[in-house]
């Protein structure tokens, strides 16, 4: 029985609950760590700046205006962030519906990202609404109506995350020792894989559709009728490029609570994402010519812009998927790292690109994040970096569930 469990043992027999609390929220490992010294200033700074925005209004720590009303916080940590949370409704698909049993042991810590990164990037937005208290409008239809896109995006979102918080409860039960709840919570895992799958496959293409009202906005060579679509197949290797990188990371300041088991299976699981990328990354390339093509766009690539799109597509779409077609078949590890790494800079740009760079190009004065726009995203950012790291600490995400959990 390792400390959790015998912590847990000890609730279960009367340990007072002041005393569970105290294990709950005691540190774990080194303080003065590189990351803690670097987020912490970071994290206190951006928390004054949101308490500035929300005293004084949005318009004193950003560079927003009416004609510019969505800026680094919608383009970076909203539509950005949920297609890295894509690699949630990825593998619970594989897993759950497929019986990929492979990728099994990744489930929770991934669902856990999907999550966190939902309810942070959800809460980003409003600090972005001009006035915060209406935030409810759009899941009431109120003012917008229920057959607008962000009726839809809004019910996406709060449904997907309660989804997500059913699929990664067993894990909480599990942490609290509540054995008789994690057996109900555990029947209702498929139901809500399949209930947040769908939802996450409309709510990816929805974001892209919130952007087709924008057409005299966007440039012509982000702007397409086939954004939703390509939003929800970005969103797939994006997600899993997430997942490589993370698990990565994970594998490492983690590995003490992975058992053998998982540490043996962990090159085989990035070895058999990697294909899935290089199938979906040449969809997503195969659209994008298609488009082009169709839109006789060419026209618009002798110009500044038309380079940087250039090295959009070549740089961060096609040199990613030969990385991972090449790293895939000669079983490069390392190089199928790289290419994730490359993907996820790749479509942080194509988000930035449809939201922010090549929104409103040809105004007179265009925009660019203020300094506290920049802190306050890496600040969100942080803590959620912290509170993953809190309960990958402390709940059975990435070691073994508890003994009890296998002899039932």
């Amino acid at each position: 029985m390792n400390n959790q469990e015998t912590i847990l043992a000890k609730d279960n027999d009367g340990m007072p609950i002041v005393k569970f609390l105290r294990e709950a929220i005691k540190p774990r490992g080194a303080i003065f760590t590189p990351f803690n010294v670097i987020s912490v200033p970071i994290m206190l700074l951006g928390l004054g700046i949101i308490v500035v925005r929300f005293i004084k209004g949005i318009g004193a720590v950003t560079n927003l205006t009416q004609e510019v009303p969505w800026g680094l916080w919608i383009g970076f940590d909203v539509v950005t962030g949920v297609a890295f949370a894509g690699g949630a409704y990825v593998i619970t698909f594989m897993v759950y519906i497929l019986h990929m049993k492979k990728y099994h042991s990744i489930v929770r810590v991934t669902v856990l990202n999907g999550f966190l990164a939902y309810v942070f990037y959800a809460g980003a937005l409003l600090l972005d609404l001009g006035r915060p208290w209406n935030v409810i409008n759009p899941i009431i239809g109120n003012s917008f109506g229920v057959s607008s896109v962000l009726f839809l995006v809004a019910w996406h979102f709060l449904l997907y995350m309660i989804a997500m918080l059913i699929e990664f409860s067993p894990a909480i039960a599990e942490w609290i020792g509540l054995q008789r709840a994690r057996k109900i919570l555990s029947g209702m895992t498929l139901a809500a894989v399949i209930f947040g799958i769908t939802l996450s496959t409309l709510h990816q293409s929805g974001l892209g559709a919130l952007y087709l009202m924008a057409r005299d906005k966007i440039h012509p060579l982000w702007y397409s009728e086939f954004i939703p679509v390509l939003f929800f197949v970005s969103s797939i290797f994006a997600g899993l490029s997430m997942v490589i990188f993370e698990g990565s990371i994970s594998h490492k300041i983690f590995g003490s609570q992975i058992s053998d088991k998982n540490h043996r299976a962990h090159d085989g699981i990035i070895h058999g994402l990697s294909k899935i990328c290089t199938l979906t990354m040449f969809i997503y390339f195969f659209l994008q010519v298609l488009t082009f093509v169709h839109g006789k766009r060419w026209i618009y690539l002798d110009s500044p812009m038309g380079t940087w799109y250039l090295v959009e597509i070549i740089g961060f779409v096609l040199l990613p998927m030969v990385l991972f077609f090449y790293s895939y078949r000669n079983q490069n590890i390392f190089l199928i790292k790289l290419a994730a790494f490359i993907t996820m800079v790749g479509v942080i740009i194509n988000r930035l690109n449809v939201t922010v760079i090549g929104f409103r190009w040809d105004a007179a004065v265009h925009y660019f994040p203020s300094w506290m726009e920049i802190v306050v995203t890496l600040t969100v950012l942080f803590v959620e970096i912290w509170i993953f790291r809190w309960i990958v600490n402390r709940l059975p995400v990435l070691r073994d569930s508890p003994s009890w959990v296998n002899n039932k």
